[in-house]
């Protein structure tokens, strides 16, 4: 079949300043709630970028994966608790671009690769290329390689990036070729190696790093990868022994800082971590901050944007009432629970992981029980987001959650926490409560369109927060921990200074100075825009990273 999207095209004329051609290869694009490409944040900040190259006239194509899976649907068990479904996506609004390439995988010289696109009339974003290879004349097993986003299995996952790095590399010829290759985290490495092996020199590779985690830093041993068909042809024992590390390993993220000309972290604090965490070892390219920022004509109400242009405070606060009301009928039909939109709403919501300590609040219970039943007072509290469906204590703390606000009709746990439900809990909230622990989150980017939509960001200085906040007047920062003290030390004293800013500062600023709780408010979207829109960002990366 012919499309025009089976070569290098745009709909539109390129912006002279971002002429560049560039390959945007990332694991998950979060573009619309209905395709469900992506499990959370990486995903997030690349539809973001999408959307604003898009907007920005820029000459930059994505290159991801066509799950057939998606992540996994979050579901209940009868006593509510966390339920992972994997039922099957079929998008009929992707247009087959007629590409197919073949890769070598483990013993199969043959995997067929189909190139779907994402045409950017559909959802406002640059096109973006999805590749499966759930596709006729693969074998069964080659079929399910494109099944599940971070699939636990470490052969599939393995599989997963040669078919997004290398196949994604050969589709990129396929269309013509890009100047520059971006890796939006280390996923799509094979795409170095093979493109490396063709003779693309090092001044076209660039990379972003994402996180300071040890398991988004993926390391796996040396042979085995060679075994898979990692790096696009076999590698001799000396060229093996070249490119490892920590006794016969491959770093993806060494690997990447190494042959790319130029990095970015995703904040000013995390570029300092990650120049911290990498600089043992030799040739890594440099590490400079480029921070994270979403789509703000994507995120951000009209309504509520409108209001705050024109310093209308009460047709602001009218229309905050309406998304409240919009977000408690979510509330309503999930948990049985009628909340109240004149209450103080507190809102925690992002990936249930370990560091990220959703159950905080519940540290000290007693005092916490004082808290939630104060009538002078009032809060609602609501927790959501998906731990990954094999990750048993983050799942963990989300069942103990469940359970705890089961009978609680202030309190509520929500499921489903992707694109849709994202929006309606930071148009909803009054305040986004964000502690991870220190130095542990890279960016982070929830709080931002929180902030865009009136929610008053309560966090931790972590991530992107130390660019941002003005403590007291544009939002409300716990004192800084020493990262290096024990983790449960951390943990109580964080728990108390998080108890005492609610109790003292938080909750009587908005029931007894509404006026000073709107300037907080309007200072937040002041200070988060145009900083922290994605524009700023995709305009970043060209002149930096880029160029």
């Amino acid at each position: 079949m012919n499309s025009k999207y089976s070569k290098w095209h745009h709909p539109y004329k390129i912006d002279k300043k971002y002429d560049k051609k560039v390959a945007y290869f990332s694991m998950e694009f979060g573009i619309h709630q209905a395709l469900k490409i992506y499990s959370g944040g990486l995903g997030f900040l690349a539809g973001s970028h999408m959307r604003s190259a898009n907007e920005l006239k820029q000459n930059v194509i994505g290159v991801g994966m066509l799950w057939k899976y998606g992540y996994y649907d979050q579901s209940r068990n009868k006593d509510k608790t966390l339920r992972p479904d994997f039922v099957e996506k079929t998008y009929n609004f992707l247009e087959d671009t007629g590409i197919e390439v073949s890769i070598e995988l483990h013993d199969n010289p043959n995997v067929k690769v189909k190139a779907y696109v994402l045409k950017p009339e559909i959802f406002g974003s640059v096109p973006i290329y999805l590749l499966s290879t759930d596709v006729e004349g693969n074998d069964f097993l080659s079929r399910t390689i494109t099944n599940n986003l971070y699939d636990a299995n470490e052969a599939t996952r393995i599989s997963q990036s040669i078919v997004l790095g290398i196949g994604g590399a050969k589709v990129v010829e396929a269309l013509g070729g890009a100047n520059i290759y971006h890796l939006n985290e280390g996923h799509a490495l094979p795409a170095f190696y093979y493109l490396r092996d063709k003779g693309v020199k090092k001044n076209r590779f660039v990379f972003t790093t994402h996180t300071p985690e040890k398991a988004g830093n993926e390391e796996r041993d040396a042979n085995y990868l060679n075994q898979c068909g990692f790096f696009g042809r076999t590698l001799s024992a000396e060229e093996l022994a070249k490119e490892s590390v920590n006794g016969g390993k491959i770093n993806y993220t060494v690997s990447a800082l190494r042959m790319a000309k130029k990095a970015n972290a995703v904040s000013k604090l995390h570029a300092k971590v990650s120049q911290e965490m990498w600089k043992g070892f030799d040739k890594t390219c440099k590490i400079i901050p480029i921070t994270n920022a979403q789509n703000q004509n994507f995120w951000q109400d009209k309504k509520l944007k409108k209001a705050w242009e024109n310093k209308k405070e009460s047709a602001f606060n009218k229309r905050k009432l309406e998304l409240k009301s919009e977000l408690f009928d979510e509330v309503l039909n999930q948990t049985e629970k009628i909340f109240d939109p004149k209450v103080l709403t507190l809102v925690w919501a992002r990936r249930f992981a370990g560091y990220k300590r959703a159950d905080l609040l519940l540290y000290d219970i007693e005092r916490f029980e004082r808290l939630i039943s104060n009538e002078k007072y009032p809060v609602q509290i609501i927790w959501a987001g998906k731990p990954y469906p094999l990750d048993y204590s983050g799942i963990e703390i989300f069942n103990k959650l469940v359970h705890y606000t089961k009978y609680k009709p202030n309190l509520a746990v929500l499921t489903g926490y992707e694109m849709d439900l994202s929006r309606k809990l930071k148009e909803g909230s009054d305040v986004w409560l964000n502690t991870p622990r220190i130095t542990r989150e890279a960016s982070g980017t929830s709080g931002m369109t929180a902030a865009m939509n009136g929610s008053v960001n309560v966090s931790i200085n972590d991530g992107w927060i130390p660019e941002f906040e003005k403590n007291n007047k544009n939002s409300f920062i716990l004192p800084e921990q020493d990262y290096k003290m024990p983790v449960h030390e951390q943990d109580k004293l964080d728990a108390e200074n998080l108890y005492d800013i609610l109790e003292n500062k938080v909750i009587p600023t908005y029931y007894s100075q509404p006026k000073k709780w709107q300037e907080i408010v309007f200072k937040g979207i002041d200070d988060v825009l145009p900083e922290f829109s994605s524009h700023r960002m995709a305009d970043q990366y060209y002149k930096e990273l880029f160029n």
